[in-house]
């Protein structure tokens, strides 16, 4: 089963993904530990990335797309979960190409949905906990940045719900429950 989890920064999609491959076997694809992995790799596609990311440069869907295909070829999982791509309409129109071509579907998309008020309260205050706490916060979990960041992620995103809304494969889940009630409320939408 392949599936795609959507949702704006903060909403949980990273602690969901893990607890999918811990317990479903499924393999996570994030976009970005993908670029860092290739970057190291000294594989063809690795000096392409390398060079384009020491160039300060924003790697292109192309590449991306080759990226995921090499997993998709490779890597041995019961399904794979596509964490922070597509993020456009032409990304989604790449990966439904690339998944026929390699004989795979895409089999459902979760989209975590979340009050912003309430995700940019609850990332504020963990960011402050984590702090008084002596542990690392990240340098954007501050409100100004992550409105920035809710901000770019509607105005490039919130066009794939509609899109597969469209086709069906679109289903929402409470992002703003507890970790094990969001957990559940996905593993309903997979078994079902």
């Amino acid at each position: 089963m392949n599936i795609i989890l959507l949702g704006p920064p903060g909403a949980g999609k990273g602690t969901q993904a893990q607890h999918l491959v811990e317990t479903r076997n499924m393999v996570q694809l994030s976009t970005g530990d993908m670029l860092r992995e290739a970057k190291t790799s000294g594989t063809e596609m690795g000096k392409r990335v390398a060079e384009v990311m020491d160039k300060g440069e924003l790697v292109t869907d192309e590449i991306v797309i080759g990226l995921i295909r090499e997993k998709l070829e490779t890597v041995e999982a019961s399904g794979f979960i596509f964490d922070g791509f597509p993020r456009t309409l032409a990304q989604a129109d790449a990966l439904a190409q690339l998944l026929e071509e390699t004989g795979q579907t895409l089999d459902k998309v979760v989209e975590l949905q979340v009050d912003d008020k309430v995700l940019v309260d609850r990332i504020v205050n963990r960011a402050k906990e984590a702090a008084a706490a002596g542990q690392p916060v990240r340098a954007d979990d501050n409100e100004e940045s992550l409105k920035i960041r809710l901000m770019e992620y509607y105005r490039k995103t919130s066009p794939l719900i509609g899109y597969y809304y469209a086709k069906g494969q679109l289903n929402g889940v409470d992002g703003l429950g507890t970790i094990d009630a969001v957990r559940d409320d996905i593993a309903k939408v997979l078994d079902n």
